[in-house]
């Protein structure tokens, strides 16, 4: 039974996690490579020779592996690679944060979208538009909070009138932040 099982491991077709697992990828599997965003980057990244563009036209579809593209693999458009990461707030984000030739601007109108990343953008993104990023965060008591709290420039009277549509943000709020009317 061992030996039948060893026997079949060995000509079974290997699957394309294997071989990129084992170093086993030419450029002749780029066609199998270009069926998933996923492949598409480990490919570029791993596999001396892939084309480029082709692999990057596939990963830019999923806002993650598009993010992934432009920080890891030499030879990225930038600007392509982050017209497909803003798609999704948090990698609008991330990008901004850690892919050098990023537009600070292009992917604050992503990240603004999501009132947590809004937020995130304004503490940690340097040249944020603080009103813009404020305008995403207050659609949400917490986010609207954290903003005042934890943000240089905010707009307190604004973070407070979208603190204050839940009871326990409006609490914190007149609890924590300095600055509110009539205090």
């Amino acid at each position: 039974m061992l030996e039948a099982l060893i026997r079949d491991a060995k000509t079974a077709p290997k699957s394309f996690g294997y071989k990129l697992k084992n170093n086993l990828l030419t450029l002749e599997n780029q066609e199998e490579a270009l069926t998933s965003p996923k492949w598409a980057y480990k490919f570029a990244r791993y596999v001396k020779g892939a084309d480029i563009e082709a692999c990057q036209e596939v990963a830019i579809k999923n806002p993650y592996w598009a993010y992934c593209f432009a920080r890891y693999v030499p030879g990225a458009d930038i600007e392509v690679c982050q017209g497909g990461a803003i798609k999704d707030p948090e990698w609008a984000y991330y990008f901004a944060k850690y892919v050098k030739g990023a537009s600070v601007e292009v992917c604050q109108e992503g990240a603004i979208k999501n009132p947590e990343w809004a937020y995130k953008f304004a503490r940690d993104v340097t040249k944020s538009d603080i009103v813009i990023c404020q305008g995403g965060a207050i659609k949400e008591p917490k986010w609207a909070y954290y903003f005042a709290r934890n943000v240089k420039g905010a707009d307190i009277i604004a973070c407070q009138g979208g603190a204050i549509k839940e009871p326990e943000w409006a609490y914190r709020f007149a609890r924590d932040i300095r600055g509110i009317i009539g205090k």
